[in-house]
């Protein structure tokens, strides 16, 4: 009987750690999408900088088509992109069913849509696109940009689903910009919004939205740490109490 105990015990160890394994992989999977960083900004903000984050989540095939489609209902304004080693960058412009009036004058046109093309990203890696703009919107609290990531086995990854009110996230969300109260004054945020959470500093009213958005990633990866360290603490637990009577046979 002394000697089946610890076998026992290694047993519940290893399952321990195989359903350990399990929740990281799922975890992995579940966070593998296509984010905006930052994820908020001051309505109306001048002179930022919009980083869409592009995972692959192929083993087996390479991304080589990432296209993102900007709101024209809510128009983001002055857009221009920066060029990336190995990609060439086309940016879409269309008529605008509402024109905005702005200092310098009315905008009747704004960019619909930004496509990558030319570059690769392969497995286990990710790209960051990055979108510079003139002025975001301040008629709206948010703005949704559906994007389509293409492989080179000819895959359409579709994340344009947008989350409803009480329900999960869903499997292929579409990267959402918040869009947070002006600074008291109604001083906009200029060019040190554009470092992710240097705008909060100026808003005390957005300071706990930038500070609570930092990253979905990091967020999913301290809750899953925390759940693992719980469940090796229980098998620890038990391999000790079997162990005890062990000893006392």
């Amino acid at each position: 009987m002394s000697m089946s105990m610890p076998n026992n015990a290694r047993r519940a160890g290893l399952v321990t750690v195989l359903a350990a394994a399990g929740v990281l992989a799922a975890a992995g999977a579940a966070s593998a999408h296509v984010t905006v960083h930052p994820e908020s900004y001051a309505k109306g903000a001048t002179d930022g900088v919009l980083t869409f984050r592009v995972p692959n989540e192929e083993d087996s095939a390479a991304t080589t088509k990432v296209q993102i489609f900007l709101p024209t209902d809510h128009p983001v304004l002055g857009v221009l992109v920066s060029p990336r080693d190995g990609w060439s960058a086309k940016v879409t412009t269309t008529k605008l069913k509402k024109p905005v009036k702005t200092d310098d004058g009315t905008i009747t046109e704004a960019a619909s849509q930004v496509t990558f093309t030319g570059g690769r990203i392969t497995a286990g890696h990710y790209e960051d696109f990055d979108i510079a703009f003139g002025q975001l919107p301040d008629d709206t609290d948010e703005l949704t940009f559906k994007t389509l990531q293409t492989y080179s086995d000819g895959k359409t990854v579709r994340w344009i689903e947008q989350p409803e009110a009480g329900a999960d996230e869903p499997e292929d969300p579409a990267p959402v910009l918040k869009l947070t109260a002006k600074a008291a004054g109604g001083e906009e945020s200029g060019d040190s919004a554009a470092t992710n959470e240097a705008d909060s500093s100026k808003s005390p009213g957005s300071t706990k939205t930038a500070a609570a958005s930092s990253s979905d990633s990091t967020a999913r990866g301290l809750g899953v740490a925390g759940l693992v360290v719980g469940v090796l603490g229980l098998a620890a637990a038990a391999f000790a109490l079997l162990r005890g009577r062990s000893a006392r046979s």
